[in-house]
């Protein structure tokens, strides 16, 4: 069996993440929105103030790092570095999607297939991967092939382990009704375990964009020195605090922008769940 204990960190209970608005009237929706608006007013406003108290070198604020993206979009800077984060973050994620889903069905469903593979998912996991970037380097160089690696081996293993999960949280009776229909094994997987674990594995999917990310600004600061984490990494070795900002709050939203398309994605793909929700 999977060890628990490394299943807990990126295992997340279907649906979990921002405030859940399924459901809700109008009103509590326009609520719920007009708090969220506030806070980011107050936030932004003590940021700005608090910003101007601190040396520059130390601390920026809003104002200061909207005029740098502006000029990081006006050269062309930004736009060039966020295609290649973007270009490297989008194949290895599928890359991941593809490996994680594909063996998560595996291992969750035949007893023999876990058996053999899950001390070697477990070691890999518990592995501190940035560690091997050094070991990485000697295989691949320091060209995209680098990059492309730690992004998919970081992304994998969230999808994965709530794939697994969700195989195992799939009701026996279904299963078992099933077989007593004489289903075929194909038609099982399709009609009972997909749907079944369609949540768990789009959970999958949220939490290995957030390590994604942080694979591919990883990849960029040590090997192929390109992208978002190039910028981070050129700025802040010339102590530009309010130019080295843009590509990190770039990253935030991008991670944000890319959990809501996965999100969305969940509700075309099963509205059945946000139907009984």
């Amino acid at each position: 069996m999977m060890n628990t204990q490394h299943q807990a960190s990126d295992t997340a209970l279907p649906g979990s993440g921002p405030i859940e608005e399924i459901g809700l009237p109008p009103q509590n929706k326009s609520r719920i929105w007009m708090i969220r608006l506030c806070s980011v007013i107050v936030f932004m406003s003590a940021w700005e103030y608090g910003g101007r108290q601190v040396d520059p070198l130390f601390m920026s604020y809003p104002s200061e790092i909207t005029r740098s993206a502006i000029r990081l979009i006006a050269s062309g800077e930004l736009g060039t570095a966020l295609a290649s984060s973007l270009q490297t973050l989008i194949f290895a994620f599928l890359i991941a999607m593809t490996v994680g889903i594909g063996l998560g069905l595996l291992i969750g469903r035949y007893k023999a297939f876990e058996a053999a593979t899950d001390w070697l998912v477990n070691a890999l996991y518990a592995t501190p991967l940035v560690a091997i970037i050094p070991l990485v380097i000697l295989w691949f160089g320091l060209g995209g092939a680098a990059k492309l690696f730690i992004v998919t081996i970081l992304a994998v293993f969230p999808i994965l382990i709530n794939t697994i999960a969700g195989v195992h949280n799939v009701p026996p009776q279904l299963i078992e009704l099933g077989n007593a229909f004489a289903a075929r094994e194909r038609e099982i997987f399709v009609k009972i375990i997909l749907p079944s674990a369609l949540p768990y594995m789009m959970t999958g999917l949220r939490l290995g964009i957030g390590r994604a990310i942080i694979g591919m600004v990883v990849a960029e600061f040590f090997t192929a020195i390109t992208g978002l984490g190039a910028l981070i990494v050129k700025y802040g070795n010339q102590y530009d605090t309010a130019t080295m900002f843009v590509p990190i709050l770039m990253l935030m939203v991008l991670g944000v922008t890319l959990s809501v398309i996965v999100k969305r994605a969940e509700k075309m793909i099963a509205p059945w769940r946000y139907t009984e929700e």
